[in-house]
């Protein structure tokens, strides 16, 4: 059977046109029930029409597989500056790839990219050395080591044997750490599409040689792991982190429950990526404020307690990230992963931002939109709000765009006064605007 592969880049649209080859497609029962899942899940809209299917993609990027068709939804910043910003935002570190051309093909194995990764990850604690934890045995050994049981020796004294019951604590690569890395290693296989990386993934895991591995890996599983990791053990949070990358990647999440509908492929949230590089950003450069993530806004709706009916909790608006100085809100930021200089800003991007805006005490009823793009000529945009009625201003949404060219350069850059002077005007403008 001939596979149809379709290419699309983020937060576009492709229809059956002539000539495309979505004309006269139409899915069978599994793909449809999958095709609705990713539609709910704002992950990829799928619609099924008369004449065939028209695709619709978000912030995921990644590559699925539907019946004979193979659709890649490609980041519009690819290559190193892609891979710079990633290894920033989840803090991994800067390890030189197996193959190095891997930069170059990024636009079309997005997934690659960050299983090339894990695997200069991988062999790097490999080289090190795998961590290894002390582990208690009791065994009847003819060469005692360790010291001797003696409840057990008691126990078998009636026995004539030539060992001794002896406790001792060699010290055993079979750790959670290490099976959860050898697991991941072994999902990342899978999961590449380039035979060279499949088997470099698999060589890994191989080299690791463990006898217990977990049964299922999971977002709890890496969880648990990485609540182990202390300071002899912290060169393994770059492995985790894109170990649950991929594990995120896999499964379906509805509603905030995760189910177990595991992807024909691989799909990464842009926007949880773009919300991370933000956030760590602005928290080493903002000077003299405080940044908190997702920061909820207490108080400000409330069901009225006589009129609750059926008890419901109060809704909590959390903002992305909220600016603090001495306790004092001094700017509420949203980051939204679409380009908002190419693209429309959809309603409820802006019902969002208006809410937040006029949340702010009178003075100051503003909210920000920071928002990626590639284009140099991206300046901001603002979005008022007026009354109704008599046309009073009541607040502003700011559209303000974040180059990422320009930040992944500032970002590469090497140390000194002036980069981080200019790190921190930056950061300071996407706060608060452009000074003057």
């Amino acid at each position: 059977m001939s596979t149809k592969a379709i290419q699309l880049q983020e937060w576009s649209r492709q229809r059956p046109i002539l000539g495309s080859v979505l004309k006269g497609v139409h899915l069978s029962t599994g793909a449809r029930l999958l095709a609705n899942n990713l539609g709910v899940s704002r992950r990829l809209e799928i619609l099924e029409l008369s004449q065939g299917l028209e695709l619709r993609t978000t912030s995921w990027v990644g590559r699925i597989v539907l019946d004979d068709i193979t659709i890649s939804i490609h980041p519009k910043i690819n290559g190193m500056p892609l891979l710079n910003l990633l290894r920033y935002a989840y803090k991994l570190r800067h390890l030189e790839f197996y193959d190095p051309s891997i930069y170059g093909r990024t636009q079309e194995n997005f997934q690659d990219l960050i299983l090339q990764q894990l695997a200069a990850e991988a062999t790097e604690l490999i080289s090190r050395g795998l961590h290894r934890e002390y582990e208690s045995r009791l065994e009847n050994l003819s060469n005692p080591k360790g010291r001797l049981d003696l409840s057990e020796y008691v126990r078998q004294a009636g026995q004539a044997t030539a060992t001794l019951p002896c406790v001792y604590y060699p010290r055993t690569t079979e750790t959670l750490l290490n099976q959860v890395l050898v697991a991941g290693l072994q999902l990342g296989a899978g999961m590449a599409s380039e035979m060279t990386l499949k088997v470099r993934l698999r060589d890994l895991a191989r080299r690791i040689d463990l006898v217990g591995m977990p049964k299922y890996l999971d977002r709890e599983l890496i969880v648990s792991a990485q609540n182990t990791i202390d300071r002899r053990t912290e060169v393994y949070r770059p492995s985790l982190t894109l170990i649950e990358m991929l594990v995120n990647s896999q499964g379906l999440s509805l509603d905030g429950h995760t189910y177990g509908v595991q992807l024909p492929g691989f799909l990464f949230d842009m926007n949880r990526f773009f919300q991370a590089l933000i956030s760590r950003f602005l928290a080493e450069n903002l000077i003299g404020y405080a940044v908190q993530n997702e920061y909820q806004l207490k108080d400000i709706l409330a069901y009225d307690r006589l009129h609750n009916p059926k008890g419901r909790r109060s809704p909590t608006p959390r903002p992305d990230f909220v600016v603090m100085q001495s306790g004092q809100i001094m700017a509420v930021l949203d980051a939204k992963y679409r380009d908002l200089w190419e693209n429309n800003l959809p309603p409820y991007m802006l019902y969002q931002l208006a809410i937040y805006a006029l949340m702010q005490p009178e003075s100051s009823r503003k909210s920000i939109i920071l928002y990626p793009t590639l284009n140099s000529d991206a300046i901001e945009q603002i979005v008022v709000l007026r009354g109704p009625i008599t046309g009073e201003l009541m607040a502003e949404v700011v559209l303000r765009p974040v180059n990422l060219i320009e930040l992944e350069q500032l970002l590469i850059a090497r140390g000194g006064p002036q980069v981080f002077h200019r790190r921190a005007e930056l950061a300071h403008r996407l706060t608060f605007g452009p000074i003057g």
